[in-house]
């Protein structure tokens, strides 16, 4: 089993509720970062100091007791840093606007990462996600869709086993979304201080082998494939000036709120933020240049999707479209730009033993979203 030694405390209890939204603070013609403003495309010109000399709107703040966060670490930085409504109940445009501000994350890229989350763990009709815990009281005016919307944290959706620092959901009681210092440190004794294509491929190699053999419910479907995008913004994004900068433990510990305890672990100092001086990509990441990194990092140490019935009785998923054959994941690029598409527009496998069915009006409204982003990839794209 996982050693917890050096595991912080649980981030929260129980969902809070803050009567104060106070939304993401507005870009302004002093500060426009990319130019990315109400959900829409910004220059894609990066290159730019996040925050701003003179931004005080977008200062660091650390997040209170009845602020959410969840277990993105560039997400939590972004409302830390109030490019996300700081109270951790965002909504659609905000994500696309703070992706291409703060991160310089392309515009198709953005609008598939917020469709995503908002479409299988926050509510369409309002267009609002917790960034952790279910706030379906908050997200949802009119009763969910989905029944309950469980937010960021929610298991199997946008969260999933194998996390880099995240705990397994059946492995700690459901908390799938607190700070585990005992897997940091694990992942900085991979990588040696260099968090980078090569090293963070190592690394989710080990965690997908330590989860498959400690966990009877692991599970490890299409959706895992977003794992692999995740650890690539480590080195993508997260480094000052994006690919062109060092993914070192310095910066990497400032996004993940991590700070040696002097025992070898780490623990979590609840200040997930930018680091000083530190400016974004010069060029945006696009939904081509993630699926790429997806299939590199798999490439270098492949395995097998699918689940246990029990520890030690694994059951390969064996084909899913064209991009999962023989419980392997494709290798061309262009197969998992549409199961990025296709992870909230069709029902996928959720568990061994059945799939996400998404309602009609989530599916609907995720391919209006996606369609026009997806336009001449020569995916199949529904007809809204």
């Amino acid at each position: 089993m996982l050693n917890r030694k050096f595991q912080s405390t649980k981030r929260q209890s129980a969902c809070p509720f803050n009567s104060a939204h106070p939304g993401a603070a507005p870009y302004t013609a002093e500060y426009p970062y990319t130019g990315a403003k109400n959900g829409l495309p910004g220059t894609q010109i990066g290159g730019i100091k996040v925050p701003a000399d003179g931004d005080t709107a977008h200062a660091f703040e650390a997040p209170g007791p009845n602020d959410i966060r969840g277990p993105c670490p560039g997400l939590n930085a972004a409302a830390n840093h109030h490019f996300l409504s700081h109270d951790g109940i965002t909504t659609f445009s905000e994500l696309v606007d703070a992706q291409q501000n703060v991160y310089n994350v392309g515009y198709g890229l953005a609008v598939t990462l917020a469709t995503l989350g908002v479409g299988l763990d926050g509510d369409v009709i309002t267009q609002k996600l917790s960034l952790g815990c279910d706030a379906t009281s908050r997200t949802s005016a009119t009763g969910s869709l989905l029944g309950d919307e469980l937010g960021l944290d929610g298991h199997n959706k946008f969260e999933g086993d194998t996390s880099l620092t995240r705990n397994d959901y059946f492995l700690a009681n459901g908390d799938d979304y607190s700070f585990n210092g005992t897997l940091f440190a694990m992942m900085d004794a991979t990588c040696e201080g260099n968090f980078n294509r090569d090293n963070l491929a190592l690394y989710r190699s080990q965690r997908y082998a330590q989860s498959r053999a400690t966990n009877p419910n692991f599970y490890y479907g299409p959706k895992s494939t977003l794992l692999y995008g995740a650890a690539s913004f480590l080195y993508e994004l997260f480094p000052s000036g994006g690919p062109a900068g060092t993914p070192d433990l310095a910066t990497i510990s400032s996004f993940f709120g991590a700070t040696p305890n002097g025992a070898g672990g780490y623990t979590f100092n609840n200040a997930e933020q930018i680091p000083a001086d530190w400016y974004n990509r010069a060029a945006p990441f696009s939904i081509l240049d993630a699926a790429v990194e997806i299939v590199a990092l798999y490439a270098e140490y492949p395995v097998l999707l699918g689940g246990n019935a029990g520890v030690d009785n694994f059951d390969e998923l064996g084909t899913f479209g064209s991009v999962v054959s023989g419980g392997k994941l494709s290798g061309n690029a262009s197969d998992v730009v549409c199961l990025l598409y296709q992870l909230v527009t069709d029902d996928i496998p959720s568990s061994l033993s059945g799939v996400l069915e998404l309602p009609l009006e989530v599916i609907q409204w995720a391919a209006g979203k996606l369609n026009p982003v997806y336009a001449g990839t020569g995916c199949p794209l529904l007809t809204v």
